[in-house]
């Protein structure tokens, strides 16, 4: 994941706090929304630290907000922002959220897979706050540092640097062996 791709933890909460008296509504694909019903079930934190193809070590944070759709239930009207606040100010009184963390939604239902999204953008609508969520992308890390990934038309290594040339492996004392006798090298 790009690090500076998303929104940061403090952003989304400062746009929030900003808007505490709409209805929050995340729209999780076009005109679709998840149901006024849901719940905030929990917070994740999750230090991320990965090795990409290139040999390259990356680390960062995402905080993952991660929403209920219940089948039983169904209502009109979604919580009110004020309400998804409290619910942030419990959870981070015994788990402290990093401001800087990329802030990430997981949703599913039985028409659409579970999946971690993004908050693409913030909008106050009338009396609604709309949060609308597009999916994460997988990337290759080492093309964004100026790498190539898979071969190249040149034939450099996956990954690697683009100044970087495959080292040329010389074959020596290759010997024909017609047989297989004591002496002969076939062992």
């Amino acid at each position: 994941m790009n690090n500076t791709d998303g929104m940061n933890w403090g952003a989304f909460k400062e746009s929030l706090m900003a808007n505490p008296d709409l209805d929050l509504q995340f729209q999780y694909a076009a005109n679709k929304f998840v149901d006024a019903s849901y719940h905030i079930t929990e917070i994740k934190q999750a230090p991320i630290v990965s090795v990409d193809c290139g040999g390259v070590m990356n680390s960062w944070t995402e905080v993952i907000l991660q929403l209920w759709e219940p089948s039983n239930q169904k209502q009109l009207r979604a919580m009110k922002v004020r309400k998804a606040l409290d619910i942030f100010n419990r959870i981070e009184k015994s788990l402290p959220l990093n401001p800087l963390a990329i802030v990430k939604i997981e949703f599913g239902n039985f028409e659409f897979d579970t999946r971690q999204m993004f908050p693409n953008s913030l909008v106050a609508d009338g009396e609604n706050f709309i949060i609308d969520l597009r999916p994460d992308e997988t990337q290759c890390k080492a093309i964004n540092r100026g790498g190539s990934c898979g071969t190249t038309d040149d034939d450099k290594e996956c990954c690697a640097p683009a100044s970087a040339e495959k080292p040329k492996i010389e074959m020596k004392n290759l010997v024909l062996v017609t047989s297989c006798e004591p002496g002969s090298g076939c062992c």
